[in-house]
């Protein structure tokens, strides 16, 4: 199964001409869940031809389990791979190949534990979702959660975890600060407004405020245990010669569970536009896509719980984002727990080891037999 599922393209980027459907993956976990006999429902994502999510069911009644994995990949270097990343290429220790651990590889794992039931059995539902875009803008997450399913008593994201259960990792917010200028002959600079002069301005005051917030907000339970902001992209002018007329800066913000998003983006804003104003600049300050809110749930909570008592491994954070935020929204105790490393994802040569499937398997089979087949 995931050799097929690798070998299904299925790219989602800010980039058009990057970006690709979904559906090949959609509709052949559909055809294998039902065939272990859930009730599959596809459902197209509004003004996004070619995406799509999934909610596939086994059971009825109230509670039970949804387990949960995006089906897209980020988009990749084929020079830097050592063989082509749409063929799984099996060593006696890992599976390669694109998105085989982030996180295609989750879906396998899923059915075969899933399969070990009958609807007959289960006293409460389980439920397989899989959603479109998580990779670029978290389209079909949102889109769920705006129709107001799936619901359960519990939902498990099933990003690389490393078998270990996560309770809480960070926000994100990525914005475009653009300024514009005036253009002008380099020989004097009172023909123009010189636009990277004031992002230059702008950089100094957000360093500033990454500062201020590193003071401002901590949390222990995480390895970087404060907000980061990285200034990670700048594009301005044309030509040395030329005074620079326009200039954009990207930034990476991350924020911690309790950090408000509005108030954070409202001060940003207001920081900024006061730099612009100084230089005489125009600004405008967009987001790539809406925030994702931090994810945090009770590391006591019996899902938690239940996931560490299974895998034999504490709860823990992380930094990386991930759907949960949308499911909880739900009224849904969620977790992030899967097989696999992030710190395999989003490279060349990602690859799933193969010491977790096993275990994997056998973990999500205890969660079923707990929310499903137990009641």
């Amino acid at each position: 199964m995931l050799a097929e599922l690798v070998a299904c393209p299925s790219i989602s980027s800010t980039q058009a001409d990057l970006d690709q459907s979904n559906l090949g993956v959609i509709h052949r976990l559909a055809t294998w869940l039902e065939d272990l006999g859930f009730t599959a429902e596809v459902i197209p994502l509004p003004d996004k031809p070619g995406k799509g999510n999934l909610i596939a069911r086994l059971g009825t009644g109230e509670g039970g389990l949804v387990l949960a994995g995006h089906t897209d990949t980020v988009p990749f270097d084929a020079e830097l791979w050592a063989s082509d990343p749409f063929v799984l290429r099996q060593t006696d220790d890992a599976w390669y190949g694109l998105g085989s651990c982030d996180m295609k590889g989750f879906f396998p794992l899923a059915m075969v534990a899933a399969s070990r039931f009958k609807a007959s059995q289960l006293k409460a539902p389980l439920t397989i979702v899989a959603t479109s875009d998580e990779e670029s803008s978290m389209a079909g997450a949102r889109f769920l959660a705006a129709r107001g399913e799936p619901r359960a008593r519990c939902a498990i994201i099933g990003e690389p975890s490393g078998l270990s259960p996560v309770y809480a990792h960070k926000g994100i917010m990525m914005l475009s600060i653009c300024l514009q200028g005036a253009s002008g002959h380099s020989s004097d600079p009172g023909l123009g407004n010189n636009a990277l002069d004031a992002m230059h301005g702008v950089m100094g005051e957000l360093l500033l405020f990454r500062k201020e917030l590193a003071v401002r907000y901590r949390n222990p339970a995480f390895q970087i245990d404060v907000p980061t902001l990285n200034l990670g992209c700048l594009r301005a002018g044309d030509n040395p010669n030329r005074i620079c007329g326009h200039a954009e800066l990207q930034i990476d913000l991350r924020l911690l569970p309790g950090m408000h998003i509005d108030d954070i983006f409202e001060e940003l804003s207001n920081r900024v536009q006061q730099v612009s104003q100084r230089f005489g600049t125009g600004c405008c300050i967009t987001p790539f896509y809406p925030p994702l809110p931090a994810f945090a749930t009770d590391p006591e909570g019996d899902l938690v719980q239940t996931l560490a008592r299974l895998s034999g491994r504490a709860p823990q954070t992380v930094a990386f984002g991930t759907e949960g935020p949308f499911f909880q929204s739900l009224g849904m105790e969620t977790a992030i727990f899967g097989a696999g490393s992030i710190d395999q994802a989003h490279q060349p040569e990602e690859f799933l080891s193969r010491r977790q499937i096993e275990p994997g398997v056998n973990i999500l089979t205890g969660v079923i037999e707990r929310y499903c087949l137990n009641g």
